[in-house]
């Protein structure tokens, strides 16, 4: 991989992180977090329908917009999972998109690239298993750079900012669309009993698997909220940093440029 390695920090065995409440090694939050989609990715997208009321079709399209994808572009598609980005900028028709599809995922791209040869747009792809923290492209190669709901499973955010900052080239545009905190106190606390009771039940019910959907919703609970998202991005190195609340803070799109 070409660029500045020394100028990561890269993790250390004893560096710690939060699988959802619980404090484990890196190492172990990654061994989880691919057992975690493992589990799910069968029937991945029956579930986002299903714990976000068909929303997550919306808020992953209005990302794909404020992208500003535009022809003979480059993009990097992190976090790929099922393609359901990738999906979007592609549909486009746009003359000579290239977008690369990555994720730490092996089951997950496997679903996204059998997804996209069915739709036939399978000639457009890339696809890239790797760590986010280590990206396997050469600095100043992407014009755009999405992250969908992925960012928050990664262990050292910084780092992976840093990353996608180096592979953007100048005049290039990042979107992170993920969870975040709601605004509303009273649906600050609707949202919770959601995420933390409801979607453990509904994982079982249809995927058979609790654990990993009690996962998920822990892992909204620390996710960064807007603000300090926010900060990670202008720290990383990114002009421009703004956000965009959906649903009250539901979820958040933010926005960062390398200029």
């Amino acid at each position: 991989m070409i660029g500045d390695e020394d100028s990561i920090k890269r993790p250390r065995d004893t560096d710690r992180g939060s699988f959802g409440f619980e404090q484990v090694s890196f190492d172990e939050k990654t061994r989880r977090v691919r057992g975690v989609f493992n589990s799910v990715s069968g029937r991945y997208d029956l579930m986002n329908d299903l714990m976000s009321l068909g929303f997550h079709r919306w808020w992953k399209t209005y990302a794909v917009e404020i992208l500003e994808v535009d022809t003979n572009q480059k993009v990097l598609d992190l976090a790929a999972g099922t393609a359901d980005i990738s999906y979007r900028l592609l549909r486009v028709g746009l003359e000579n998109l290239e977008v690369h599809c990555n994720d730490i995922n092996y089951d997950m791209l496997s679903k996204g690239r059998d997804r996209m040869l069915d739709k036939g747009l399978h000639s457009a792809l890339s696809y890239i298993q790797s760590d986010g923290e280590n990206l396997p492209y050469q600095s100043n190669f992407f014009n755009r750079s999405i992250v969908s709901f992925g960012l928050r499973n990664m262990n050292r955010k910084d780092a992976v900012l840093a990353e996608i900052f180096r592979v953007l080239a100048p005049n290039s545009k990042l979107v992170i669309l993920d969870f975040s905190r709601v605004k509303s106190p009273i649906m600050h606390k609707l949202h919770r009993l959601y995420t933390l009771r409801v979607l453990p039940v509904l994982g079982k019910l249809v995927v058979g698997d609790s654990d990993s959907y009690k996962y998920l919703g822990e892992s909204i609970e620390v996710h960064p909220d807007q603000d300090a998202l926010d900060l990670m991005l202008i720290k990383a190195g990114f002009s421009g940093v703004e956000h965009y609340n959906l649903m009250g803070g539901v979820v958040a799109a933010h926005v960062g440029w390398k200029v």
